[in-house]
């Protein structure tokens, strides 16, 4: 579900792009922004990402900003608005009337810039598991007792539903978002969570080097749910860091600090499989890149590298 210059949904007044499409299926690859430290402009951000060669990049709102301002810098760089993030702490009932607030301005903002996509993930912060320690700190490693609890998993599943809800009228597909250091990390957290919502107000927007660092069967996730996939985050992992980190029981940053993230084509997770099992299933979305934290001497570099890893495979 790209965002499309030609979508005539969209009012004339509303910003709408230029859309550049791979070869594969007519997919837009963006690059996230996550991968360059916060000091850098974002300026220069979006020129980095540009000179590797990406369509797009996440869009999201600046406090006191216009859309339309917000667009010119994408469109002074060449690249589209791709699908931006939402997180909330869906579990937390005291919470319900703020999240739902926030999802509104969300899905006007995504709206209003020609997006009809936007991820939503539970926060990785702001929780302690019932046995006493935070999700972050079981990242790699969860356990039973680290899930959430059957009243906190009823009150996820209303509260991510409405913010589908919420979404939807405005145009936006809702794609839920899968992360370690999460309350929906592992595969069969993920499973639950698909069981318990309807497919027409929360689509799927995994991440495949979370679902490979958390231990879960990428391809496995992919082929079962290709149907509801709307878009995608591409994240490859370095299984021997994952194991490291799982046998020294590290938290999520002593995770990264001991590299579990790699470029893609580097590490553990099989993309060509990926996506061949889109293609069967008509994907037609935004496949954005993300290495959250690189080992390369620049964000640049890594951003390049997998790009070029991608073009490999006719991309």
């Amino acid at each position: 579900m790209p965002c499309s210059a030609s979508d005539s949904r969209y009012s004339a007044t509303r910003i709408n792009l230029r859309t550049e499409r791979c070869a594969m299926a007519n997919w837009l690859i963006g690059c996230g922004q996550i991968t360059w430290p916060r000091d850098v402009s974002e300026e220069q951000v979006l020129a980095d990402i540009a000179q590797a060669g990406y369509a797009g990049a996440p869009a999201f709102p600046k406090p006191a900003t216009a859309v339309a301002e917000r667009a010119a810098l994408w469109q002074r760089y060449g690249l589209q608005a791709a699908p931006g993030y939402f997180g909330a702490d869906f579990w937390d009932v005291t919470k319900y009337d703020a999240i739902m607030a926030q999802a509104q301005s969300s899905a006007e903002f995504a709206r209003d810039i020609g997006c009809n996509a936007c991820y939503v993930a539970a926060n990785v912060e702001g929780q302690t598991i019932r046995n006493g320690r935070s999700r972050m700190q079981a990242a790699g490693h969860v356990t039973d007792a680290d899930g959430m609890s059957d009243a906190e998993w009823r009150q996820f599943v209303r509260a991510i539903s409405d913010v589908g809800t919420i979404m939807k009228r405005y145009g936006v597909t809702a794609a839920f978002h899968n992360h370690v250091g999460s309350v929906i990390e592992t595969r069969a957290e993920l499973d639950r969570l698909m069981q318990q919502t309807d497919p027409a107000v929360l689509a799927l927007g995994p991440d495949t080097g979370h679902m490979a660092w958390a231990g879960g069967d990428v391809t496995d996730m992919v082929k079962t749910y290709a149907s509801r996939i709307v878009t995608m985050h591409l994240k490859d992992v370095n299984a021997a860091a994952a194991n490291q980190a799982r046998a020294e029981q590290l938290d999520y940053r002593g995770a990264e600090k001991i590299g579990v993230w790699t470029e893609l084509g580097q590490g553990m997770v099989d993309f060509p499989t990926i996506f061949g099992l889109l293609k069967a299933a008509n994907f037609d979305g935004w496949l954005i890149v993300e290495t959250d934290v690189t080992q390369l001497a620049t964000p640049l570099e890594s951003a390049v590298q997998s790009r070029k890893y991608l073009k490999s495979l006719g991309m």
